[in-house]
């Protein structure tokens, strides 16, 4: 085997157990190991070609029995050693490559030496300590963070030389948070010059989702729990003697069946929200006559409105064309009317208008309501979010209404917003996105 072939093999198999490393679990190792594959590579292929482009020099001396042939060969041979010794130098220089590399990655990466100064950081490090320059070499770790968690891990690694794992949370507007790897390092052939390098992994999302799964879980438990405990109650009364109770019975049994429609119902909003949310629902969206749409949910919930003398008015256009899964569309409509029916004043009025803007359509729900504050329009998107817990199940809301409006309307490529006043209502409206050319 070849001298270049032997030293391609070497690289071959350094780099890909660096990437195995690196893609087996995104672990500082394997950044580390990733990191040093490559810059051992372009430094390995640019002495090889050195080497190989002085050999061939020194090979095209040509003989006295050579001739013009053996001439012109020699100076093919030293072109093509010359072009090759300017790819690895100019081309593919080992500084370019480790830079390149380091600067895709979407992890943070710190490389400090003894005294803590930084010498190597990418793109990603710089945008975490909001750093303007282009690098931050010379720089010692406490003149760019103050983060006591971060020193620890560091120091750990280059005083006692063992990796270490914290987490970090960096103050700012967006107030992220990382999982901090520092690993120490050892330069040179006997590891006198040391130092360590730290990978910062953005764990901010899954910590949203994980708190958000908690909260789920919780607020799922606990709306359960509450028309359980009623069941339960009732059914008990009943069993020890009350279900001979002619004057009662009944109205007990009405209170079960009440109950359960409400767990009944929640169970439903919570199937149709992960589905929804997972991608699963069809959105087939299609042109709809919007004035007969809005006119069958107001029709379907006339009689609660009627109840509390809300009057619904359909303001939409006759000619209001909006492009949209009707069904969807509707199911929409029907949870904000609702809501407006609910949280409306008594005597007072629901409005359904539409409003068409160059590339979307806007059809909104008023009512005359209380209003919602403005420590409360941030989350009222939110799943089982309530402004006011009691009087929602009190009305028979199960909390998911609005988070379904919300993501049916993402899934349209719309989106649902909310302005309101304190004692002047609220009005919630649904944007969706008009039809191109091709789909009408």
């Amino acid at each position: 085997m070849s001298n270049r072939s032997t030293l391609l093999l070497l690289l071959g198999g350094a780099t890909l157990a660096a990437l195995v490393a690196l893609f087996v679990r995104q672990t500082s190792a394997g950044i580390i190991a990733l990191c040093a594959a490559l810059a051992g590579a372009g430094l390995a292929w640019l002495a090889f070609a050195r080497g190989k482009s002085d050999e061939q020099q020194t090979s095209i001396e040509p003989s006295s029995a050579s001739g013009g042939a053996s001439a012109t060969a020699a100076t093919a041979t030293n072109a093509r050693g010359e072009a090759l010794t300017a790819i690895a130098a100019d081309e593919i220089s080992p500084g370019a490559l480790l830079d390149a590399t380091m600067n895709s990655m979407r992890e943070g990466m710190l490389v400090v030496d003894r005294e803590t100064r930084i010498v190597a950081s990418n793109r990603a490090a710089r945008d975490i300590f909001a750093v303007n320059s282009n690098s931050l070499a010379a720089k010692r770790l406490s003149d760019v963070t103050r983060q006591p968690a971060i020193h620890q891990a560091f120091r750990a690694a280059l005083e006692e030389g063992e990796s270490a794992e914290v987490k970090v949370e960096m103050s700012g507007a967006d107030k992220r948070s990382f999982d901090l790897r520092v690993t120490p390092l050892s330069f040179g052939a006997r590891g006198a010059s040391r130092g360590a390098i730290g990978v910062f992994f953005d764990i901010t999302r899954l910590e949203r989702l994980e708190r958000v799964r908690h909260e789920f879980l919780s607020n799922v438990s606990h709306e359960l729990r509450t028309p359980l405990t009623a069941i339960i109650a009732f059914v008990e009364t009943l069993e020890e003697g009350a279900i001979d109770d002619d004057a009662n019975n009944r109205r007990f049994l009405s209170v079960i069946r009440r109950n359960a429609t409400r767990m009944h119902n929640l169970i439903d909003d919570i199937l149709e929200l992960s589905a929804i949310e997972a991608g699963t629902v069809p959105v087939e969206p299609r042109s709809v006559a919007l004035r007969s749409l809005v006119e069958d949910v107001t029709t379907a919930l006339a009689s609660r409105a009627g109840q509390r003398g809300v009057r619904l008015r359909n303001e939409v256009a006759p000619d209001a064309f909006v492009y949209a899964d009707a069904r969807r569309l509707e199911q929409m409509l029907s949870n904000l009317v609702d809501n407006a029916v609910k949280f409306s004043r008594e005597g007072g009025s629901v409005r359904i208008e539409h409003e068409s803007r160059s590339e979307r359509d806007r059809i909104s729900v008023t009512d005359t309501g209380d209003g919602i504050s403005a420590e409360h329009i941030e989350r009222i998107f939110e799943r089982f979010y309530r402004v006011d817990r009691a009087r929602s199940r009190e009305m028979g809301g199960t909390g998911l209404g609005l988070a379904i409006v919300k993501h049916l309307a993402r899934a349209h490529g719309g989106e649902a917003t909310v302005h309101s006043t304190v004692g002047s209502g609220s009005t919630f409206t649904i944007e969706l996105p008009k039809a191109a050319a091709s789909d009408e």
